[in-house]
């Protein structure tokens, strides 16, 4: 296994425990609780993909992989510090429209990963860009074909899953899928 797989994997492992230890914790959020737990299953998921997955799976030149980490890693943590912060803060304000804005918080922190993430798509070579391409592609139908059957299901009242806990799932499930998704299609093309 390589050494950026044991890292993900190791961090995953590390988070999922402290996720679940804090569970028990009185005055811990279950909405954070659920976060951690859906950051770690995606770093452990990172790992099983960092060590199973073809060199035709990421071929960027070290200088692209520079950037992009330079560029995704900052918004991810900002990511998660908002999270944090605007659980905390929704507890303690009434007022609707700050409590729209607090609820809003993190969404600037993904927007630039995502930014990252396409320009990082843009820059490399032509098959890695074909690569992405399907990738994004299959995780976009899967996701979408996943909510629109849970949503058939949820009508005729065979589940009942809430709208929050749903909507809540759609971007880590479909970068989830897109991993999946790009470590089979790299290992097609290998």
């Amino acid at each position: 296994m390589s050494r950026p797989a044991r890292y993900y994997a190791l961090s995953g492992a590390l988070l999922l425990i402290a996720a679940l230890g804090m569970r028990t914790l009185p005055g811990v959020s279950g909405f954070v609780v659920r976060v951690l737990i859906a950051l770690a299953l995606c770093l452990l998921l990172a790992g099983l993909v960092k060590a199973v997955r073809s060199d035709a799976c990421d071929d960027a030149t070290p200088a692209l992989r520079r950037r992009y980490l330079r560029e995704f890693l900052p918004p991810m943590v900002g990511y998660v510090v908002a999270v944090f912060l605007s659980v905390w803060l929704l507890k303690r304000v009434e007022v609707p429209v700050l409590r729209a804005l607090i609820a809003l918080l993190p969404v600037p922190a993904i927007a630039l990963a995502m930014r990252a993430i396409v320009r990082r798509i843009r820059d490399a070579d032509e098959l890695q860009r074909r690569i992405e391409l399907e990738a994004v592609s299959v995780a976009a139908g899967c996701v979408s074909l996943g909510y629109l059957s849970a949503g058939f299901l949820q009508l005729a009242k065979v589940i009942d899953v809430a709208a929050s806990d749903a909507m809540i799932w759609v971007f880590p499930l479909t970068c989830i899928v897109f991993g999946v998704a790009k470590a089979a299609l790299g290992r097609r093309y290998s």
